[in-house]
C-alpha cells in the first residue's frame, strides 16, 4: 500500500535529517518505526503526510507512493482526500472546542454524511469515555482521554493508512495497554493500515508484524516483529534486556556508539 524509496529529507537547505531510507507498509498490516529521539521517525511521517513545508523541509530525493500514487508533490490535503492520515505526536487536540466537535473536525473532508454518523457511533463504541465526555471541553481531559480523542479523530477522516506517532508519550502503562489494544481493533475490524512510530519497542512489536528501527536518519536495522525482538541487540538498547533478562540503562549502554555490525 505504502512504498517508500531511497527518500532523502533535508531542512532549510542544509540539515539532512533522513539519509536514504526505504520502507513499506502492506494492506491491512501494522508496521512499526522504531528509534530514539533525533532519529528521523517524525520526519517521516511528515514526509508522508505532505507537511514537511511548514516547516521548511523538503524531499530532495526518492519517492513516496500510496497505492501507486507519487505523493511527493502532493500537498496534505491530497493527500488526506486519498486516504492517509497522521495522528502527531503531543495529543494536539483544539482545547477550546468540545469532544465532539474535535471529532467532527476529522470527518471535514467526507461527504458520506450517514457513513461518518456511522463511524462517529463506532469511536464512541471504541473508546466510551468519549461518550461520558462528548460535551466536555477536550483541554479538560486527562492525557489518556486526549489521545484517544486524537486516534478517534483520525477514524473519522475514515483512513486507508493511519499514522500513530507516539502514542503511548507520557502515558501511563494501563492507559497505554488499552490504547494499544484499540489500535490492534481498528486494525483488524477496519482494515485501516497502521504505520505506528514508537519510541516503545516492547509493545510496538507486539501488535506490528514488521518493524523497521533508525538511528541518525538512516534504517539500521528491519525485519519481523518476533525475529528483531529477539535480536540480541535491540533487546539490548530497545528493549532494556541484557542476556539474562534484566533491565539495564541507557545509560550503561552508551559504550555501543553505533556498533558497526549495526550498519553491516
Amino acid at each position: 500500500m505504502l512504498k517508500i524509496t531511497n527518500i532523502e529529507i533535508v531542512y532549510n537547505d542544509v540539515i539532512l535529517a533522513v539519509r536514504g531510507i526505504s520502507l513499506e507498509v502492506p494492506q491491512g498490516g501494522i508496521v512499526a518505526l522504531l528509534g530514539s529521539n533525533g532519529a528521523g521517525k517524525s520526519t517521516t511521517l511528515k514526509a508522508i503526510s505532505g507537511v514537511l513545508d511548514s516547516e521548511e523541509g523538503e524531499i530532495v530525493d526518492g519517492k513516496i507512493e500510496f497505492k501507486g500514487v507519487l505523493l511527493n508533490r502532493k500537498n496534505s490535503k491530497e493527500i488526506v482526500r486519498l486516504g492517509i492520515i497522521q495522528v502527531p505526536e503531543g495529543r494536539r487536540i483544539f482545547d477550546e472546542l468540545t469532544v465532539d466537535e474535535n471529532l467532527w473536525v476529522g470527518a471535514y473532508h467526507r461527504l458520506d454524511s450517514k457513513k461518518v454518523k456511522e463511524d462517529y457511533q463506532r469511536v464512541m463504541d471504541y473508546f466510551p469515555i468519549l461518550r461520558e465526555r462528548h460535551g466536555q471541553l477536550a483541554g479538560y481531559l486527562s492525557g489518556g482521554e486526549q489521545q484517544m480523542l486524537v486516534i478517534g479523530r483520525g477514524i473519522m477522516g475514515k483512513p486507508e493508512l493511519l499514522m500513530l506517532d507516539e502514542p503511548s508519550l507520557g502515558l501511563a502503562p494501563l492507559i497505554v495497554e488499552e490504547i494499544f489494544q484499540i489500535i490492534q481493533k481498528v486494525n483488524h475490524e477496519e482494515r485501516t493500515s497502521i504505520l505506528l512510530v514508537e519510541q516503545n519497542a516492547n509493545i510496538a512489536l507486539q501488535i506490528a508484524s514488521y518493524g523497521y528501527i533508525m538511528e541518525n536518519g538512516k534504517v539500521v536495522l528491519d525485519g519481523p516483529s518476533q525475529k528483531l525482538a529477539a535480536n540480541e541487540d535491540v533487546k539490548e538498547f530497545y528493549l532494556g534486556l541484557t542476556d539474562v533478562g534484566s533491565r539495564k540503562s541507557y545509560r550503561d549502554v552508551k559504550h555501543y556508539k553505533r556498533r558497526k555490525r549495526w550498519l553491516s
